[in-house]
């Protein structure tokens, strides 16, 4: 494996750097509900306080602070903010309109210098629509026309001017690859390359060479001038950056690995995966996450090789050391990401593999959290984590489960039986006919 030579910090001070704050909220008591922890864990009849935007204590029969808002759950199910580890909610808003489209840049095949923040249009209707479905945090990032779209930004998901209100404070940048058909079909189609998977692994190798020469300068007597587009490379070779690659076959996932043995980085993250289940060993040994649709397949031919236990043979891998998300990849699954997960237990429970909800759960918290590398922040409910939680008026993974109330960082952003706990867009109200 070719290591790069230094490890001299490649990012320096974000220039666009986030400016959330919290919204101020009273304590907050959630009393005698059913707590999916996101670590494997469930407690039954349990409270769960919530003060100064972080979770302050977990138990039964908790006291509530004079101060506190108390909310009855029993017979409900409070989880961790759910958290989608591939969204396009800001570059690719609805309405689609075509002056909204900003989340490819097709103008070279390696585009590392593009980054997704710039594109988000922080008014997307689809941010309230995702809260509604429990959805507390997402990483954005560029589409997949480029073998190298550029970078993905994790937001909160809180209404916002601009997109640096909702920028998740200390998280780490991503860099969006892409395998398979979707370059060589948008390069190839114009007569350049690449066009076939052979151009598509020396397209990124070329580019890594670049930024591994690159990251060497850096530590040496004389820095080189400041390079976009290699910077952002050189800073995923250097593990600053995580890594997240679309991909679809298990032949090209199995050479993407080794395209990271060879450059020294990591593969935070396969996304769509749908041959993921054939090496899903593999995975697990490289410490890479598949982040999986329950049962989106068939669409063109390196989506087709699907089985629906995909997501399940990924996280049972090495006897449980896999590591499966679910994620949407699309504006109407965001809505629904604790169905899709129900979908993964309905096809385990047929396959004779009962899946707890206290397991599931995992899928959209505390492994999505991982892939994202802000697992220290968010994920778990987990005393001192920020107060992103969930309340369900049933079991998160019914048919019938909706997300009641849903809290950031201690404050009520959300609540189905208030509309003024709703977020409204202004182009949701329309305007008066002509």
């Amino acid at each position: 494996m070719a290591a790069p030579a230094s490890r001299t910090t490649v990012l320096k001070q974000d220039p666009y750097p986030s400016t959330y704050q919290p919204l101020a909220a009273p304590p907050t008591l959630i009393r005698n509900a059913t707590l999916l922890i996101g670590d494997g864990t469930r407690l039954e009849g349990a409270d769960l306080l919530l003060r100064e935007g972080r979770i302050a204590r977990i138990g039964r029969g908790l006291e509530a602070p004079r101060d506190a808002v108390v909310v009855e759950a029993a017979g409900k199910w409070v989880t961790p903010g759910l958290i989608d580890v591939h969204s396009h909610l800001g570059v690719y808003p609805s309405p689609g309109l075509q002056a909204h489209q900003d989340g490819n840049e097709m103008t070279s095949p390696v585009t590392s210098q593009v980054w997704a923040e710039h594109g988000v249009w922080p008014q997307d209707p689809g941010f309230g629509t995702a809260l509604a479905g429990g959805v507390t945090s997402m990483l954005i990032l560029p589409g997949s026309a480029n073998l190298i779209g550029g970078r993905g930004v994790v937001l909160k998901n809180v209404p916002a001017t601009t997109y640096q209100q909702m920028k998740f404070p200390g998280a780490p940048w991503s860099l969006k690859m892409a395998c398979g058909e979707n370059p060589k079909r948008v390069y190839g189609g114009r007569g350049s390359a690449p066009m076939t998977r052979m151009g598509n692994v020396a397209g990124y190798r070329n580019a890594f060479i670049e930024a591994r020469e690159y990251l060497k300068k850096l530590g040496g007597k004389e820095a080189p001038a400041q390079d976009l587009r290699l910077e952002t490379l050189a800073a995923a070779i250097n593990g600053e950056i995580q890594v997240q690659i679309h991909c679809y076959r298990a032949d090209e996932m199995a050479i993407m690995l080794d395209l990271a043995k060879e450059f020294g980085f990591k593969v935070a993250a396969f996304h769509h995966g749908v041959e993921a289940y054939k090496i899903a060993d593999e995975m697990a040994d490289a410490g890479t996450c598949g982040a999986l649709w329950a049962d989106w397949w068939g669409f063109k031919a390196e989506a087709y090789d699907a089985v629906q236990e995909n997501i399940l043979i990924v996280d049972r891998a090495r006897n449980g050391r896999g590591c499966a998300v679910v994620h949407s990849d699309s504006p109407e699954g965001i809505q629904r990401l604790n169905q899709e997960a129900g979908k993964v237990i309905g096809v385990a429970r047929r396959a004779g593999i009962e899946v707890a909800p206290e397991q599931a759960i995992r899928w959209l918290t505390a492994n999505a959290a991982r892939v994202l590398g802000i697992e220290a922040q968010v994920g778990t409910l987990e005393r001192g984590k920020m107060a992103d939680v969930v309340l369900w008026n049933q079991n998160p993974f019914s048919v019938y489960a909706k997300a009641e109330k849903v809290w950031i960082d201690g404050a009520l952003l959300y609540d189905r039986a208030d509309p003024a706990r709703q977020p409204t867009y202004d182009f949701m109200l329309g305007q008066e006919p002509l």
